[in-house]
This record gives C-alpha cells, structure tokens and sequence, in this order.
C-alpha cells in the first residue's frame, strides 16, 4: 500500500499484517488488519480497536501501552470466521504516543502507533457527499465482516428492531458508533426496505472509513431477461451547498431508497454492470455482509454463522428487513431462503457488493473477469447458475452441517424456525391493524396481477402476499420433514436399532405434540386476545391463501371461519370486487408459485 494513503489518515487505519522484521505483505492468506476508532481520540474517551484475520489465532490477545505504561483492557470479544476477529477497548488516559498490538505467543501478528492530543482540527469540508480516501481490498472486506458480525454477536435468531438507525445506535455493539465524532449516530434515520437494507449497511460503512460506494438503477426485468443496469450514484456526487456531512449522508440513503428495488439484487451473474457479482457456495467466501437474492423479491444479508457443535446443529444467520421498517434476525432453511432458478425473473443466489476502486480520482467499479483475477478477491463463480434447489440446499446443508444431524433435533428446530415466522408475521398483522385504525379505515388500494407482491405505498407497506407464500411454503417443509428422511435417510444420524418406519412414525407423534405447544396470540376486533396454535394454523392452510389484505378485519387475515365465535367480532372486510381479484390469484398460493411479472 503506498505510503501516501498513509499520511492522509488520522486515527482510522488500515495495516497489512506483518512481523516485527518483516515488510508489509499484501498476500491473501494469513493477513491481519487494525482499525482503530474513533478517528479523532482525545484524553479520558475509549480506545476501540479492531483487528480482522484470515487466520483463526484462537489464543491471541489485544494489548495497549500509553505515555504513562500498559492500558488495562475493559474487555475483548472475538469471533469469526473467517475472517477471524478481536474488539477491545481502552482508555485514553493523556496526550502522547499511544500503540496496540495483537500478541499471539508472545508474538506480535499486528500493531498500530498513534497520538492523541487535545488540539483541535479543522477538516475542510469534502464538496462530495464524501471524500474517498481507500480502495475496497480484502483487508476492508474483511473489516466490513467483522464489522457486521459483532454488530449482531449473541443476537439470536427472531431479534427485531423497528428500524435500523435503532441497530446502529447500540454503542455496545457498533464498532463505528459515533466514529465521525459528530454525534451522527444519534440523529440518522435509516428505515430501509428488504432490498435498500444490504446497501444501507453498506453506504455507512463506506461514509465512516472513507471508502468509495456506489449504486445503480435498475429495470426490473421480464421473463426473457434479468434486470439491466444503467445510471450510476456514487459517494462522488456533489453535495449541496452549506450542506453539513451528516445531512449530506442522510440525503443520500434517501437515494439509495428510491433507486433500489428488488431487482437490483436479481441482476444477471455474467452482467458486469451491476452492483452485486455471484460468489461460491464455499465457507470462506460466504461472509457475513454478503448477501442473498431470493427468486421473488426478497433480499437478506448474512451476518453469523454458528458452527455445528457436539448435537447442536449450525446456523447460518441474516438479517432482512421489512416494508415497514423492522429489522429482524432469520435462520437459514429451505423456509426461509427460497432458491430456484427455473421460470424466474433474473439470477437468485448468495452474492457480494462488486469491488470499487479509484484510479486519478474517478471511481469506477472491477469486472467480473477483474474480480476472478484479483489477489484481493478472486472469487467471481458461476457455481449457482442453474443450479437445482435440491443441489443448492444440499450444498448449504453441508456448509452448515458437516456432520449427519440427529432427526429429531432437525425436527425441533424447523418448528421453532415456524414458530419464528409466525410471530413475525403477527407483527406485520398487528401493524397493519394500527395503520388502519390510524387512518380511521380507509380503503387501502390493491394492486392487480402480480404487482400485489411488489409495488409502494401501504399496500406495500402493510398487506402480507409474499410473507404469506412463504409462510405457506414453511409450512409445507415442515409437515413433509418425516417424508424427507425416509427418502434421503442418509443424510441424518440414526441410531441401527432404530427402523425407518418406526422413525417417522416418531416424528409424527412428537410433531402433534409440539404443534400444540406452538401458540402465537392476536388481539381481535374487539380488543381481546385470542390464541391459535400451529395446529390451528395448519388446519387453516386454505384459509391463509387470502389472508393477506389489510383491508380485512385482523379475525379474517388469521383464518377465522365465517359463524365462529371468534369472527363474530370482525367488523370489516376488503371490498368486493378486491376479494373478486384475490379469489382469482388463490391459485399462485395453492400452487406455491410466484407469478411473473
């Protein structure tokens, strides 16, 4: 890295990994990165230091001396990988000559010199929306995925937020909070749907290390074509006069909302200009911050994973966001990641925000080809292209569980996973109900054909078509699970003694149990709570194919059959000639199919 980038920097600092006798090294493997946060440090406020890693160094340690000896340590996380990470922090206890170091062994893997006063400096302000300092490498891929990953670190699947500026302002948490020293985790709002969310993560990493970021608009594509790519946003646009560099960012997230939809996720995997590139289905390359384009529009970004331990399965965790708002923590499964590639509309799958550099001042983004070239990356793969759902969750099942897992754990779990959905789903009921009580129930218009899953507005905002086929399609994995280890037996641990037919007539059993137990509660027309359980949920299948509708009274959207006592406290429902159009789209829900648009 030329030595030029280094005098530009203050506090935030990247370094390549290296020895004490050795010259930095730009290799792939094996390198190490410090970042040190806040970029402004001045006595008596808390030292942050991150360091990521290609290697795990399990038993390595952060340490700190000052002007006056050794900084005691308030505490270090680790986590990863990869990459492989360590936070802890400090206490700046004067001004003078500050340095940290990751020690592995008595060893130095990584340090950083830096000084803190209390002098004041006055930056000129950038005429861009912000002033690009660095390229993207793989040090700052690597910055970025431990960045995230302890963002939600012991945050477990079914953890919501109602918007994301929520997550952001965790202090314990956020690495980056208030790294600008412009208190600008206190004032940002950023609400971002499924589809902006990934990118919203991603501009604010960019605007607090100064790293390039940029987006596309985008078509939506048709059945004959993936969505095509034209106009290009960057961190290079010209901010408005006398505009300060908070509400500067804040505008721009506003144009990263009204340019990003669904289909910029869905782009083609050959198409080098995008925003997005395909990736492997391989450990390494599946980071937390890369992100996954479901086939119908929906857009999660992964953020952990949780090796398979013991009897205890893995997890692959993301987070997605909803249309109003809410942030929420997902499991990886076939009822929550929906993968195939046949009849869709673009190319599905797990994917990585396409490399940016700058080159005499302009920013331009690397090609496909560039990527698959790169030291730094190198992982450009058409592996997902056409891939069957069976070969693509086969291979995720392995990524996530190498070892055979036990029946029954796998069964107890994908109940919960329902269990998870539909208490998200009693969120988005109960906040379409306070939307139209709000708005003393005026008539939501519903969009025709198959724009009820994708358009804008409070429809958008506030019907649940696409939660609900995909609530559909859980449930259907759900109740064929003894199926499924009857036909693929093994890829579960079963003991010898035990026969397969009496497995599944086990899993059966203990499913009517567990079904029973499974209770999720909704507040009826008339102010009263009423509980259905999943067994009551799955006896309701055909009633959830048009449960959907805001404009229906909340008994209606959960099943209630007409003449029950439990409906007889409704007191609206969705206009005629509305329930005449959901009647004739029934048929994408009983078959399971998203419609083209």
């Amino acid at each position: 890295m030329p030595n030029r980038i280094f005098q530009t920097m203050v506090f935030s600092v990247l370094l390549i990994c290296f020895s004490l006798n050795a010259a930095p090294r730009l290799e792939k493997s094996g390198d190490c990165t410090v970042l040190v946060s806040p970029k402004r440090i001045v006595p008596g406020q808390a030292i942050r230091v991150l360091v990521a890693s290609e290697k795990p160094n399990t038993q390595a340690t952060l340490k700190a001396v000052g002007p006056s000896g050794s900084l005691a340590m308030l505490g270090q996380q680790q986590g990863g990988g990869p990459p492989y990470w360590w936070t802890a922090e400090f206490v700046a206890k004067g001004e003078g000559t500050y340095r940290v170091w990751l020690e592995h062994e008595n060893s130095c893997l990584i340090e950083k010199s830096f000084s803190i006063d209390k002098k004041t400096r006055i930056l000129k302000p950038s005429s861009f929306i912000w002033q690009t300092e660095h390229s993207w490498t793989r040090q700052f891929e690597n910055l970025y995925a431990a960045w995230i990953e302890r963002l939600f670190l012991n945050k477990e699947e079914g953890r919501s937020w109602d918007f994301l500026h929520h997550v952001l302002r965790d202090s314990e948490g956020n690495f980056l909070h208030n790294h600008l020293g412009l208190n600008e985790d206190g004032t940002l709002i950023l609400d971002p749907d499924c589809a902006d969310n990934p990118f919203f993560f991603r501009a604010y990493f960019a605007w607090k290390l100064g790293l390039p970021y940029g987006h596309h608009i985008c078509d939506w594509g048709n059945a004959q074509r993936a969505p095509r790519c034209g106009q290009w946003f960057s961190n290079h646009a010209l901010r408005k006069e006398r505009q300060e560099d908070i509400e500067a960012f804040q505008s721009f997230v506003r144009t990263i909302k009204n340019n990003i939809h669904s289909g910029s996720a869905r782009t083609g995997f050959s198409d080098n200009n995008t925003d997005l590139y395909p990736l492997p289905l391989q450990r390494e390359e599946l980071r937390p911050g890369s992100i996954f384009a479901d086939p119908y529009g929906h857009t999660l970004m992964i953020v952990r994973w949780i090796p398979q331990r013991g009897d205890k399965s893995g997890q692959l965790l993301a987070v997605d966001a909803q249309p109003d708002g809410t942030i929420g923590i997902r499991r990886f499964w076939k009822g929550q990641f929906l993968f195939v590639t046949n009849r869709v509309i673009g190319e599905p799958g797990f994917k990585a925000f396409r490399p940016i550099g700058q080159e005499n001042g302009q920013l331009r983004i690397l090609t496909n080809q560039e990527i698959a070239d790169s030291q730094d990356y190198g992982n450009f793969s058409l592996h997902q292209q056409h891939m069957s759902p069976q070969e693509f969750y086969d291979s995720m099942d392995r990524l996530i569980n190498p070892r055979p897992l036990d029946p029954i754990t796998v069964f107890r779990e994908l109940h919960d996973a329902v269990q998870e959905r539909l208490q998200a789903r009693a969120r988005a009921v109960a906040n379409g109900e306070k939307y139209m009580i709000e708005t003393n129930f005026e008539v939501i218009p519903m969009p025709s054909g198959a724009r009820i899953f994708q358009t804008s507005g409070p429809w958008e905002d506030y019907s649940t078509p696409a939660r609900d086929m995909r609530l559909l399609i859980a449930l259907d994995v759900l109740t064929d699970f003894p199926n499924k280890v009857m036909r693929n037996p093994e890829a579960f641990a079963n003991p010898a003694s035990k026969k397969l037919e009496d497995l599944k007539i086990e899993l059966e059993n203990l499913h009517r149990i567990w079904a029973e137990e499974i209770t999720i509660t909704y507040t009826r027309s008339n102010s009263l709570p009423h509980s259905l359980t999943l067994t009551n949920i799955l006896n309701r299948g055909e009633k959830l194919e048009m449960a959907y509708n805001p404009n229906d009274g909340v008994e209606v959207r959960w099943g209630a059959a007409e003449g029950s006592e439990e409906f007889s406290s409704c007191k609206r429902r969705a206009p005629v000639a509305q329930r005449q159009r959901m009647e004739s789209y029934r048929r994408w829900f009983k078959n399971r199919i998203f419609p083209i648009r």
